[in-house]
């Protein structure tokens, strides 16, 4: 059974783990996501942030945060999943999960950064209605596609 449950400080570790396993098979580890993902609570809970974990048969397996960048933009960011359990469509759980609690929280946009090499992250992001907007440089060294989504 998959559930998604609200950060909790016993949880931090995690958001750490898993992205870690992604970005050191496809890329590396910015000195940018040593110090966010070191500190989960104080650079994205206290600044007005909220990560969200997938859970399976109580293992935690996946994990997604939304950034804020002011009080109507959001960015997705540090989505993962390990890959013992891909294939059972957690990214579009959390997906479908953070743009429910976007809505619903009155966030009008979500943008997000990713590196066309991630062909299934990018189809993903399509499928749920991103876009390529023009992409600024210096926010993620492996960014080389910036996508946003307007919420109704």
């Amino acid at each position: 059974m998959i559930k998604i449950i609200d950060y909790k400080e016993e949880l931090k570790e995690y958001i750490r783990i898993l992205n870690y396993e992604w970005l050191q098979k496809y890329f590396e580890v910015e000195p940018n996501d040593v110090i966010s993902l070191a500190d989960p609570k104080g650079e994205i809970i206290d600044k007005g942030g909220f990560i969200f974990y997938a859970s399976y048969n109580n293992e935690i397996v996946g994990v997604v945060a939304l950034l804020k960048i002011d009080e109507e933009a959001f960015e997705l960011a540090k989505m993962a999943v390990t890959e013992k359990y891909q294939g059972l469509k957690l990214g579009k759980i959390l997906m479908e999960h953070c743009i429910y609690f976007a809505k619903a929280n009155a966030i009008k946009k979500l943008v997000l950064y990713s590196n066309r090499q991630l062909g299934p992250a990018i189809h993903l992001y399509e499928k749920y209605g991103f876009y390529e907007i023009p992409l600024e440089p210096g926010h993620y060294e492996r960014a080389n596609i910036k996508m946003e989504k307007v919420l109704e």
